[in-house]
């Protein structure tokens, strides 16, 4: 019996992250292994836990994922843990189409308890309804024990706990203010800006929590049997070789996707920041992250941006995603409109001048076959020449959007974040 347990709040900016981050370091230095799961397709909590817990965080996801993939990725990863913890996305309910994506839809599928993060920094006892909603809205949905963050004194967890007893869910600590364990701005890569002393944040988290949460309480209360992992057979490994981006500029990539392509051939990592020459590659994989917060040192390689161009002009495979595909165009230009020149082999000028947001679950339907993933940029593209674009983008309820999926030769380029480990077609579709 392992405990396993699933942290959800009812909204953002409850706390969640911070108390995730401080128990998976809290029982990472007990000496347990602690497997970190995310719920939805972010890529920075992922990158928080698997600092915390000196573990790699997995993301699930039940609108890119079937219901069998991802209970075949949550056992394939927990199956020698001592400790399963799966952060939530936005309010436990909260979907892309009502509950669909939601955490709540993990928590059922995968048999989860769910621990509820609630603040409480100006509430007592009316914490009752709102306990009460969350653990009788949905039948599949099992509170198991609540923690009360923003809450500064024992006095006032007394009457916190007063409601927990009146509602028979158990009350497993509070947590009180402290400005040195708040975690920094998410927005435009901030969150994990070398400017920010996360190992110190995490530490003082977990140190912090371990004072006022209960954490004996939560893992002898949270177990149940792991998923068995199903067994995935030997399949012949591919010739081809594989370059991926990976430095402080580009690393948004989904653990099951470079498993993907481990499948395919022998993957290289390579960095478009500080290599100059790209490594031997019959497919090239650009992946998301933060080519804007590095523009000088990427626009001064040019050795490398050479490279890359030639690569792309003699017909060679490449995947290019939200931020691959920005380096791939003629110029990104700063908050201030200044103007860096890229790889110069796409049609497409992007600026980060008078940003604006674009987000959401994304499926792309090209011919008979849908692929899923989803948008997140604050950048805006022009093309600067006829570019092909192939097939259609629609939102999750499938209402179609304005986004393109660009093809040039044997380049594929988007804003899109595609999950591909388990629609594999995408890889040939290049």
């Amino acid at each position: 019996m392992t405990p396993q347990f699933l942290i959800a709040a009812p909204g953002s900016n409850s706390g969640k992250t911070t108390i995730t981050l401080g128990l998976l370091r809290l029982l990472h230095n007990r000496g347990l292994r602690v497997q970190p799961f995310k719920c939805g397709p972010d890529y920075i909590d992922t990158k928080h836990h698997t600092l915390a817990a000196h573990t790699a965080s997995i993301n699930l996801d039940t609108f890119m994922m079937s219901e069998a993939h991802l209970k075949e990725v949550y056992g394939k990863y927990s199956a020698q843990a001592d400790v399963v913890i799966t952060e939530g996305v936005m309010g436990l309910f909260d979907g892309a189409d009502r509950m669909k994506g939601s955490s709540a839809e993990i928590a059922m599928l995968l048999h989860l308890p769910v621990i509820l993060v609630v603040n409480a920094k100006a509430m007592a006892y009316s914490v009752a309804p709102l306990i009460y909603g969350f653990m009788h809205f949905h039948p599949g949905i099992r509170i198991a024990g609540v923690i009360f963050n923003f809450v500064n004194t024992a006095s006032h967890y007394q009457f916190l706990k007063d409601a927990c007893a009146d509602l028979g869910v158990t009350p497993l600590g509070y947590v009180p203010v402290n400005d040195a364990v708040k975690i920094p701005s998410r927005h435009l890569g901030l969150a994990i800006s070398a400017e920010h002393d996360y190992e110190g944040i995490i530490e003082a988290a977990a140190a912090h929590i371990a004072k006022t949460v209960d954490i004996d309480l939560i893992l002898d209360s949270m177990r149940s049997p792991l998923p068995a992992a199903t067994p995935i057979p030997d399949s012949p490994k591919g010739q081809l070789r594989i370059a991926v981006a990976s430095d402080e500029a580009f690393n948004f990539t989904y653990a099951e996707n470079l498993a993907a392509l481990h499948k395919l051939g022998t993957v290289t990592l390579f960095s478009p920041l500080h290599d100059h020459q790209l490594p031997p590659a019959d497919l090239l994989y650009l992946a998301g992250g933060y080519p804007e917060l590095h523009l000088e040192a990427l626009s001064a390689n040019t050795p490398m941006r050479q490279s890359i161009l030639d690569h792309c002009t003699s017909g060679g495979k490449v995947i290019a995603e939200c931020g691959g595909m920005m380096y791939l165009g003629e110029t990104l230009a700063d908050r201030d409109g200044t103007e860096y020149p890229m790889v110069g082999f796409l049609g497409i000028k992007t600026t980060m001048k008078d940003a604006k947001l674009s987000l959401g679950y994304r499926e792309v339907s090209i011919g008979q076959k849908r692929f899923k993933g989803h948008e997140f940029h604050y950048s805006r593209c022009e093309e600067t020449a006829p570019l092909e674009k192939l097939g259609t983008v629609y939102n999750a309820r499938g209402i179609e959007v304005p986004m393109p999926v660009y093809r040039k030769r044997n380049v594929i380029a988007s804003y899109l974040h595609l999950y591909w480990g388990e629609q594999q077609d995408w890889l040939t579709m290049v």
